[in-house]
């Protein structure tokens, strides 16, 4: 025999009405999760016992999202209600639209990030694999391109310095032999401001302008003759014509 339909009134038996809340409570918590698993869905589960005692579970530890996802929807649709009744079909459509491209992009995203991937089959995990590497490509010839204009820009940077370092040089070593020269001039200056006008061979021991011209070592009269010689021979010329123009 089959078994018939059991009716469902409550547990006048405390002890069995706690342990029938304790079973049932487990295996929808567990239906719960496989839901949520299997379908990748977002559950959300609150239960009080009798006595006000709280039993909850929720997807991803994301009580406070779904309950505020669920908030939002009651209140679209409450608006829904209110609004024009012929304009509801169309709101209630393109609604339910937007939920599935946001439940589909937050999926999407979710396994971009590498998680919730036990729902997925070899196919697709395969084909989010190239789609990976094909970003990753793209992310790379970026970066390489971005990491050539800056090394270029550098490059362009050092140049203009090397240039610019150049002239500097140019300039300085400019500056450096026109005050080569400038020295180089006074100091001519200076050595011909002091050098003297003539120069004697040998220095005069006796002078007497008016008269006769002795030089050491040479005597005049009777006593001088035998060591007499020219009187003019360390004199220069114009000092004699000089002597010869004072005794006139």
């Amino acid at each position: 025999m089959g078994r018939g339909p059991v009716q469902l009134r409550r547990i006048d038996n405390k002890i069995n009405r706690q342990v029938t809340f304790s079973k049932r409570r487990a295996g929808l918590l567990k239906k719960a999760h496989e839901i949520s698993v299997l379908c990748d869905a977002e559950v959300a589960l609150i239960v009080f016992n009798a006595k006000g005692k709280l039993f909850e579970y929720s997807t991803d530890s994301c009580m406070e999202r779904i309950l505020e996802r669920y908030e939002q929807y009651s209140y679209a649709e409450r608006q829904l209600v209110a609004s024009d009744p012929e304009s509801q079909g169309n709101l209630s459509l393109e609604q339910a639209k937007l939920m599935a491209k946001i439940e589909i992009l937050q999926k999407n995203q979710r396994h971009y990030m590498g998680q919730d991937l036990e729902s997925l089959s070899i196919k697709e995990l395969q084909s989010l694999e190239q789609q990976l590497d094909t970003a990753l490509k793209h992310i790379r010839t970026r970066k390489n391109q971005l990491m050539y204009d800056s090394m270029s820009e550098l490059q362009k940077k050092e140049k203009a310095l090397q240039e610019q370092n150049n002239q500097l040089m140019k300039k300085l070593k400019e500056q450096e032999e026109a005050l080569s020269a400038q020295q180089s001039h006074l100091e001519q200056q200076n050595e011909d401001q002091n050098s003297p006008p003539f120069l004697l061979s040998q220095p005069l021991s006796y002078l007497n302008i008016g008269g006769s011209y002795q030089a050491r070592g040479i005597g005049c009269g009777k006593e001088g003759s035998r060591g007499q010689g020219p009187t003019n021979t360390h004199i220069p010329a114009w000092m004699l014509r000089h002597a010869d123009e004072i005794n006139e």
